[in-house]
């Protein structure tokens, strides 16, 4: 049973942030590897000691960045990195990623709903 599934089924029912207001708050994602971010508009890189350039190009290729843009504009990011080429898989890097990212909006919203109640109090 998923934890909202748990709260829903105790009634616990005053205000709170809840998966889909998570998800309806998120206005686009977009997602890219550390080598295309590196590439795409050139790149800074330094090199230090006798790390090899392809090994550079590969270790890029297995960092995945997700990219959330908030309603608001504000912007998140979650990342996942896999330690052996062999297990890389670009759908599943995309989904660890993403919840990351999404991790990272929890304090975010509940920040603002906290603040909202507390200034209800206030009136």
């Amino acid at each position: 049973m998923s934890i909202e599934q748990e709260i829903q089924n105790k009634g616990l029912t005053a205000p709170r942030i809840t998966p889909d207001d998570i998800e309806a708050n998120i206005a686009s994602e977009h997602y890219f590897t550390g080598f295309d971010g590196a590439m795409h508009r050139g790149e800074y890189a330094k090199y230090v000691g006798d790390w090899e350039v392809p090994r550079t190009i590969e270790a890029l290729g297995l960092l995945t960045f997700c990219v959330l843009v908030l309603r608001n504009g504000f912007t998140v990011t979650g990342e996942s990195a896999c330690a052996s080429p062999e297990n890389f898989d670009a759908e599943i890097g995309r989904k660890i990623a993403r919840a990351n990212a999404v991790n990272k909006i929890w304090p975010l919203m509940g920040y603002q709903l906290k603040q909202q109640l507390y200034k209800a109090q206030e009136v």
